[in-house]
């Protein structure tokens, strides 16, 4: 279980000296233990004999490369956050990534400081999908009635909107791509389509969106799919 807060251990994978030390320092400065890896062989055993609490990946490695790795931890069953590295332009790279269990991306050249909040907010945000009843903004979602609530009323919703919801809540602060979606929320129904997901989106914002056209909960990753963000929950 991750445990947010200065002493969480954070993994930088990446080849280019510049960028690694930069993280680490930038990380270090932060509070945060880190360790580095400049090839994937020894990323993995890093990362199987500590067990960070984070990891920071790039794709591009000599060795196992950052997919391989992503595929090799979520299957010997590693959850810490994993957040790739990617080149401009490489979106098709960025939904691989994702569906191999990667939990978000960074595309070069980044801000550190969007990093640093990227790291701060899931160090503080995962595992928040145990909990029976999650708030975010006025709302609560209650797992055991399968209700939302604002300010204590019943907020109507239908079976797969209630179930996007649980599981952008489970993922908060993760970039989802609709093929993600489509398994967790659609499961094995036959006609449906990444267009039944934009739709079942735009339904669900006119319920949890002050304005539904300017969401401030759940966003839109261009070219990707979805991520649900909550400011509030990550102070």
């Amino acid at each position: 279980m991750t445990n947010p807060g200065s002493a969480s251990r954070i993994l930088v994978i990446e080849d280019d000296p510049a960028i690694m030390f930069g993280l680490k320092d930038n990380l270090e400065m932060a509070g945060y233990k880190v360790r580095t890896a400049i090839e994937g062989e020894l990323g993995v055993q890093l990362a199987r004999d500590e067990r960070p609490d984070l990891i920071i990946l790039d794709i591009m490695l000599p060795g196992l490369n950052g997919f391989e790795i992503c595929r090799e931890l979520r299957e010997d069953g590693f959850d810490m956050p994993i957040v790739m590295l990617t080149a401009l332009g490489q979106e098709a790279d960025v939904v691989r990534g994702l569906n191999l269990g990667a939990d978000d991306y960074l595309t070069k050249p980044f801000s550190i400081n969007v990093l640093l909040a990227r790291v701060r907010n899931f160090l503080r945000r995962y595992r928040q999908a145990e909990l029976e009843i999650v708030s975010f903004g006025s709302m609560e979602l209650n797992r055991t009635s399968k209700e939302l609530l604002r300010d204590g009323r019943v907020i109507e919703l239908t079976p797969k909107e209630f179930g996007l919801l649980d599981y952008l809540l489970q993922n908060c602060g993760r970039a989802l791509t609709r093929d993600q979606i489509l398994n967790a929320v659609w499961g094995s129904d036959l006609v449906v389509t990444q267009r039944s997901v934009d739709r079942c989106v735009t339904s669900l914002r006119s319920k949890i969106e002050e304005k539904p056209n300017q969401p401030k909960l759940l966003k839109t990753v261009q070219k990707i799919g979805y991520r649900f963000d909550d400011e509030e929950r990550s102070r």
